[in-house]
C-alpha cells in the first residue's frame, strides 16, 4: 500500500468525507490490502456506535406486480413469465402477528409499484399494524409515491421508507431504465421522504451495467451529503427474464469494501448485510457484518409466495419458515461474535 493511499484511508477515518476524485483513487486502487484495513477500521466504528448488536427486520414482500419496466429486475412489467402475487391485508397483519411473536420488532413492508396498493388500502393497514404492536416500527419500501401519499403514510403511522436511488450518476440511470424512469423523480421522492420525517434509506446496486468507479464514487459521494439513515447497498444478480440475463454479476469483494468505506463516511449508519450478499456467496452475510453492516433482513413473507418474488437468480431462503429464517441468522451471527437483537433499531444518534 503506498503512503499516498494510507494517506487518504487515514483522512476518511478522521473527517469522514473525501472528494468526489479521491473517492474514485480508493476504488480502483483496491487490494486485498486495502480491504483487510478498511474493514477493520470500519467495525471498530461499527462496534463503537452499536456494540456487537446485529438489527433484525422482518421482512415481508408482500405484492410482485410492478407497474415498472427496470431493465434489471425480475419483478419489471415486461416479464411475461413472472408469477404474480398479491396478498391481502389480512394475510400481511398476519405476517406481523407471526414476526412479533418470534421476536421481530420492525417489519418492512416490500413490493413492486403495485396500483392496488392506494393510500386507502395501505394508511388502515400501516393503522392496524400500530394499533396491535406499538412497540414496533413500520419500514415502507413501495418505490416512487407522490408527496401527499407518503404524509398520508407517515401520519398513518409508517416511521421509516427505504428507497434505493440504484446510482447516483442520471446517464447511469437512464441506461438502467425505460425512458418513462426519471433519476429526478428519484432524488425528489428522497428529499420529500426526509423533510415529512422519516427515517429514509437509499441505497445502490454493485456491479450494475455499465457501472464504472467514477459512478460507484458519485454513489459514496451522495450518501456522503445527503446523510441517510439506512444505505442498501448489494451486488446486481442479473435475473434469466430480463435484457441484462448475460451480464456479469456483482463481486462479493467489492460490495464489502464499499460497505467499509459507507462505514467510515457515516460510522452511525444502518447498514444491511443483504440477501443477495448470501445470495453470491455462503457466507456473504457474516462477511458484510465483518465489512461493516450491523442489520440483517430475514423473510417473513409465507412460503408458498417467496419463489414469485424474484428480483435475481437464485435468491436464498425462498423455502424456509420465517422461524427457520430466524434462527438460521441468529446462529449464522453468534458464529462470528456478533448478536441479533430484538429492539425496533432505530439509528444511533
Amino acid at each position: 500500500m503506498t503512503d499516498s493511499l494510507l494517506t487518504l484511508i487515514d483522512r476518511l477515518t478522521e473527517e469522514h468525507r473525501l472528494s468526489l476524485e479521491e473517492y474514485e483513487t480508493l476504488l480502483r486502487c483496491r487490494t486485498e490490502e486495502t480491504a483487510r484495513l478498511l474493514a477493520q477500521r470500519a467495525v471498530a466504528f461499527r462496534q463503537r456506535v452499536y456494540g456487537t448488536d446485529v438489527y433484525v427486520r422482518g421482512l415481508i414482500e408482500f405484492s410482485s406486480f410492478c407497474r415498472n419496466d427496470c431493465l434489471y429486475c425480475g419483478l419489471r412489467r415486461g416479464n411475461a413469465a413472472c408469477q404474480r402475487y398479491r396478498l391481502t391485508p389480512e394475510e400481511i397483519l398476519d405476517c406481523t402477528d407471526e414476526g412479533y411473536d418470534l421476536g421481530f420488532r420492525t417489519f418492512v413492508l416490500q413490493s413492486g409499484e403495485d396500483g392496488f396498493f392506494t393510500d386507502a388500502v395501505l394508511c388502515p393497514l400501516v393503522a392496524a399494524i400500530k394499533e396491535r404492536h406499538p412497540d414496533c416500527a413500520v419500514t415502507l419500501s413501495l418505490g416512487e409515491r407522490s408527496r401527499e401519499s407518503y404524509q398520508r403514510l407517515f401520519d398513518a403511522g409508517a416511521d421509516r421508507y427505504l428507497l434505493r436511488h440504484e446510482t447516483a450518476d442520471p446517464d447511469h440511470y437512464a441506461r438502467l431504465h425505460p425512458p418513462e424512469m426519471s433519476w429526478e423523480r428519484r432524488m425528489r421522492c428522497l428529499r420529500d421522504l426526509r423533510e415529512i420525517g422519516y427515517q429514509v434509506g437509499c441505497g445502490f446496486m454493485v456491479g450494475s451495467p455499465f457501472q464504472t468507479e467514477a459512478h460507484l464514487a458519485r454513489d459514496l459521494k451522495f450518501v456522503e451529503e445527503f446523510r441517510p439513515d439506512m444505505c442498501g447497498i448489494g451486488p446486481f444478480i442479473p435475473h434469466k427474464d430480463t435484457p441484462f440475463r448475460d451480464r456479469p454479476a456483482g463481486t462479493l469483494e467489492m460490495t464489502c469494501y464499499l460497505l467499509s468505506i459507507l462505514r467510515l463516511i457515516q460510522p452511525n449508519l444502518l447498514l444491511p448485510a443483504t440477501t443477495a450478499l448470501g445470495t453470491i456467496h455462503p457466507t456473504g452475510r457474516e462477511k458484510g457484518i465483518l465489512s461493516g453492516a450491523n442489520v440483517v433482513m430475514p423473510n417473513l413473507s409465507p412460503v408458498a409466495v417467496r419463489p414469485k418474488y424474484s428480483l435475481y437468480d437464485n435468491k436464498i431462503c425462498t423455502g424456509d419458515e420465517s422461524a427457520q429464517c430466524r434462527f438460521c441468522l441468529e446462529t449464522r451471527m453468534a458464529s462470528i461474535g456478533y448478536r441479533v437483537v430484538t429492539h425496533r433499531g432505530d439509528i444511533i444518534k
